[in-house]
């Protein structure tokens, strides 16, 4: 009898005691506290680890945090590094930075050192964010480096380059190889190269005819694989060489040359001049492949290999630029394998041909022309991705625009001069095109009168810069309630607070008694993680309020979104508070 009321007893404590800790906790329901979000040291937990040249940069994160891949910053003092890449991310959209880079769970990141003295270091820096709506301010480890030799400099450079390159393929080059096979095809039907192949189908067979099929497609192979073998050996010459210069190709000058590089390859397709070797290396190498013997498979080989050094007009802009484009890659197996697909594609039709004759060939006309343009917005594609690295998403999404508008615009004045009657449906299709891509170009251009721009509340608060104008302006508040929003550019939340909270006219009327303090941490400088630190602030959005004697109320701190609504209630509930206190 007695264990049992006893029993009772502490259930009746425990339940009352859950039913105030509820009470409590309700109290304040809607304001949440900075409580709820972890150390930003729990949050990214950060590693490293080295083994002679090699080095770890390890990431351990915390469920429902993420990092982003551009605030990851390194750079080595008294050491160097060998190019490097990140590993594949995941996308995330955020309503104000569109898309971006994200990492979660966990985020490994190797390094290879070429040179290491003694006291060298690798200073990392990092920020990331909650899923809830809250960003840690950049963080900043240093790495100690032991010294390494020269010999395990040499040792790293043949093991780690290709594992890093290889993993990082699809990054460096957005089309896969097998498209260089489609484009070699389409290059085949320019107007400089189809009406040859019927010539050099019969220089290929020797001027007989009498071969069998077999033979007549083991010779037609062959000169494909002699010039399919040109084209590789350029492409692994120029992928060793961007191994080499892997990090000079994303400097931005570099960029940008390599940009207007591509443009005027496409200009040349265009019409608007010949781009071809010097004549009389041409006339050279076009001696020593007539002196080759027709019908021989070596000779047919050998004359392969020169065709592929003979570029004609039409095919000298495409080679270049594909060339130029995987020399960023750095990669030996993709950069061979896409000048062999290429041949290969230019190969297709050629051994086509020989096979079967010239029945097989499409009448000549305007269209190879066409085609060959088309080359052109091809090539321009190019320099849309290089300058979308520097300049970022919104930018390369204009330039996509851009480049859109004048493709199907100069598809629809191609298709008036055909009479027949699907013409009509064609161009109606072509100019839907074009109304649809230049969506983002209007939205730049007309952005100031179609949609207002974003309200904008920083004129609404005293800036404090530092701890010291912090205490002064709590001194000069005069009895008032203090509100101290801290405030960061890289903080998605605190721009949606100041979108759509403090933009409000009735958060506005209910903070007509208080004083309005920001402090913008966006450099995160010394005297801003002096302020912090001195509130213990993990991250942002974070409000801190302060009573007319100037004491923080710790217990209404905010941490994390909350709409107007929400917001006023809280307000209400300092409010009150400050009352009930006086």
């Amino acid at each position: 009898m007695v264990k049992r009321i006893t029993k009772l007893i502490i259930l009746f404590w425990l339940t009352l005691f859950c039913a105030s800790f509820s009470a409590q906790a309700s109290l304040f329901d809607k304001a949440p506290s900075a409580g709820k979000f972890i150390s930003v040291d729990q949050a990214f937990a950060f590693d490293f680890s080295q083994n002679n040249q090699n080095v770890i940069l390890k990431w351990d994160i915390a469920p429902g945090y993420y990092l982003y891949q551009h605030q990851i910053k390194i750079e080595a003092q008294n050491s160097t590094l060998t190019p490097y890449t990140f590993p594949t991310a995941e996308k995330h959209n955020d309503a104000f930075y569109g898309d971006t880079l994200i990492y979660k769970n966990a985020l490994s990141v190797p390094l290879t050192l070429s040179k290491a003295q003694n006291n060298s270091v690798i200073t990392v820096s990092y920020q990331g964010c909650a899923e809830a709506g809250f960003c840690y301010p950049p963080e900043t480890r240093t790495v100690p480096l032991s010294e390494i030799t020269a010999t395990s400099d040499s040792a790293s450079t043949t093991v780690s380059l290709p594992q890093s390159n290889s993993a990082n393929t699809e990054e460096s080059l957005p089309f896969s190889p097998l498209w260089a096979l489609v484009i070699g095809i389409i290059a085949a039907a320019t107007p400089c190269v189809l009406p040859m192949y019927p010539l050099i189908s019969s220089i290929i067979l020797g001027n007989k005819q009498n071969y069998s099929l077999k033979r007549t497609f083991f010779l037609a192979f062959v000169y494909v694989q002699g010039m399919a073998l040109t084209y590789t050996v350029l492409g692994l010459v120029v992928a060793a060489a961007g191994m080499q210069f892997q990090a000079y190709f994303q400097h931005p000058v570099v960029l940008i040359g390599l940009s207007a590089l591509f443009i005027l390859l496409a200009l040349s397709m265009f019409g608007i001049y010949t781009l071809q070797l010097p004549s009389s290396l041409q006339t050279q190498m076009t001696g020593w492949s007539n002196n080759q013997k027709g019908g021989s498979p070596f000779g047919v080989f050998i004359m392969g290999a020169l065709a592929g050094l003979i570029s004609s007009p039409c095919t000298t802009a495409p080679l270049t630029a594909i060339l130029l484009y995987i020399a960023q890659s750095g990669n030996l197996l993709a950069g061979g394998g896409t000048l062999y697909l290429y041949a290969l594609g230019m190969g297709i039709p050629l051994i086509l041909v020989t096979l079967f004759g010239n029945k097989v060939l499409p009448r000549s006309g305007p269209w190879m022309q066409y085609v060959k343009e088309g080359f052109g917005f091809l090539i321009l594609a190019l320099p849309v991705i290089l300058l979308g690295r520097l300049y970022g998403e919104v930018w390369e999404l204009r330039m996509w625009s851009a480049l859109g508008l004048a493709f199907f615009g100069w598809a629809f004045i191609v298709s008036l001069r055909s009479q027949q009657g699907w013409s009509r449906l064609l161009q109606l299709l072509l100019l839907a095109a074009a109304l649809i891509v230049t969506r983002p170009l209007q939205d730049w251009a007309f952005s100031p009168i179609t949609s207002p721009a974003q309200p904008t509340t920083h004129g609404v608060f005293i800036p404090v810069a530092n701890s010291d104008e912090l205490h002064q302006a709590l001194a000069n508040a005069k009895g008032k309630t203090v509100m101290l929003d801290l405030y960061a550019d890289w903080c998605v939340t605190c721009k949606e607070f100041e979108k759509y909270t403090f933009s409000a006219p009735s958060v506005q009327n209910a903070l007509s008694d208080a004083v309005l303090l920001q402090a913008d941490v966006t450099a995160n400088n010394k005297q801003h993680i002096a302020l912090l630190k001195e509130f213990q602030v993990l991250g942002l959005p974070t409000i801190l309020f302060f009573d007319k004697t100037g004491r923080e109320l710790t217990e209404l701190r905010v941490s994390g979104f909350m709409n107007a609504e929400q917001f006023i209630e809280h307000i209400e509930k300092i409010k009150k508070y400050t009352t009930q206190r006086q």
